[in-house]
């Protein structure tokens, strides 16, 4: 099964001057337990392309699948479920709620996802372990460093054993020393069957990827793979 798919997308943003078309019939998917980075400059859409998987922003065309499950004519309360299920989001600024726990952080999205709290609390407290962060639990997140408030983010998108992460520049805002330690932490998360679309403009921040999709003006422009194995995963799709 594909973790995600994407055909024929294309996003395009009216704007005040000439329309700004983000993606322009973008096709791409990921099996599962890949981990893909997507790389390209800037405006190539990359940034476009994760808020559509993540079902923050809807194509002006074209399709969507998320675990197999298609976006298409979702309202807002049925993508939100859709995310609580499927997808968990990484951001460049961490996104952390300050005046909670570094354990509330991670408590939150299970609770809100309709868990008990002691089944959301026991999670938490195992993510954190492996995260590191054990020992930083009844800590507020302003006391962490970068790279710890970074992991404490993935932990946060981990809380619902998401089938799909997303990043976005999760090492943009980070020192080179945290920026390492959260490249190690998506190596183990892939090791262990995670799968992951991460998209940069880092080379080393894409080198733990096993597939790198490149992007120019809104399309894939090589989707990592040796030209026979997308040709044989074209030939699949056709025949779905």
């Amino acid at each position: 099964m594909h973790v995600m798919e994407a055909r024929g997308v294309r996003k395009t943003y009216e704007s005040e001057g000439a329309p700004v078309r983000a993606l322009r019939g973008l096709d791409m998917a990921m099996g599962e337990g890949e981990f893909v980075a997507v790389m390209g400059p800037s405006g190539c859409g990359k940034s476009t392309l994760l808020n559509l998987v993540a079902g923050l922003d809807a194509p002006t065309e074209g399709e969507l699948f998320v675990a197999g499950e298609p976006l298409a004519d979702k309202d807002e309360n049925e993508l939100a479920r859709m995310r609580r299920r499927h997808i968990g989001i990484v951001f460049q600024f961490f996104n952390l709620l300050e005046g909670m726990s570094v354990l509330e952080n991670v408590t939150l999205p299970a609770v809100i996802a309709g868990a008990r709290r002691q089944q959301a609390e026991s999670r938490a407290r195992d993510l954190l372990d492996l995260l590191g962060l054990g020992d930083k639990a009844r800590s507020a997140p302003g006391v962490l460093s970068g790279g710890q408030r970074q992991r404490l983010a993935i932990a946060r998108a981990l809380a619902n054993a998401p089938t799909l992460l997303l990043a976005d520049e999760p090492t943009g805002a980070l020192d080179s020393e945290g920026g390492l330690e959260v490249l190690e932490l998506f190596r183990r998360l892939h090791a262990g069957g995670q799968a992951i679309l991460l998209v940069t403009h880092d080379e080393g921040v894409a080198a733990p990827a096993t597939r790198i999709v490149r992007m120019r003006d809104g399309r894939v422009e090589d989707d990592g793979r040796p030209r026979s194995e997308a040709v044989a995963a074209g030939a699949s799709a056709g025949t779905e």
